[in-house]
């Protein structure tokens, strides 16, 4: 990933983008730089982020691939009360998901343990975490696109980061991405995904 650089960008916020780009995801999940919002902070910064699919190398802000999501960093150098600390960060991630895993009721406890665990695992500091899990279904009638039925898991969370060291969070981000999406861990292939055929 690159980015153009403001000279009137802070040294700070600078530093944490560069270590957001330093970041490691699952080989099938494309990364690259979207337009951030601009009223939410002094500064901001996103990234896109989806499952990679053969028949296009494009990351899109709005996608309608079976998995994938945006990472925004806010940061406000006088610091804000609710976020405790200068550097925010938002993350939405939307994920079609198989009829069974969608009416299971704990579907929305155990998708929060994800970004819970991301975190834990790699023993990162942070504060403020909170959010919000959805599972949604939908039915298409008439003449539309796609599936009669689909289903949807979605979830919202923002946090505070304790330091500068993005890149874990970044890394994070793309663990729960993987999760929803259903990969495999890297280096681990689906047997449904090979296109050559056993006699």
């Amino acid at each position: 990933m690159t980015t153009p650089v403001s000279a009137a960008e802070p040294a700070v916020f600078r530093a944490a983008i560069d270590a957001m780009h330093r970041a490691t995801v699952h080989p099938d999940i494309e990364v690259g730089p979207i337009r951030p919002p601009q009223r939410l902070a002094p500064f901001s910064y996103a990234i896109g982020a989806e499952v990679r699919h053969p028949e296009t190398d494009l990351v899109a802000e709005q996608s309608d691939g079976d998995a994938f999501g945006r990472l925004i960093l806010l940061y406000d150098p006088d610091g804000d009360e609710a976020w405790n600390g200068t550097m925010r960060l938002v993350a939405y991630i939307q994920a079609d998901v198989d009829a069974s895993l969608a009416s299971d009721p704990l579907l929305p406890e155990v998708a929060w343990s994800w970004l819970v665990e991301a975190f834990q695992t790699r023993d990162e500091p942070l504060t403020a975490l909170g959010g919000t899990i959805t599972s949604t279904s939908s039915v298409r009638f008439g003449d539309i696109a796609g599936p009669a039925r689909a289903h949807q898991l979605e979830l919202r969370a923002s946090w505070t980061a304790l330091t500068g060291e993005l890149a874990v969070h970044v890394e994070a981000f793309g663990e729960v991405l993987a999760y929803a999406a259903g990969l495999p861990p890297a280096g681990i292939t689906r047997l449904d995904s090979r296109t050559d055929s056993v006699d």
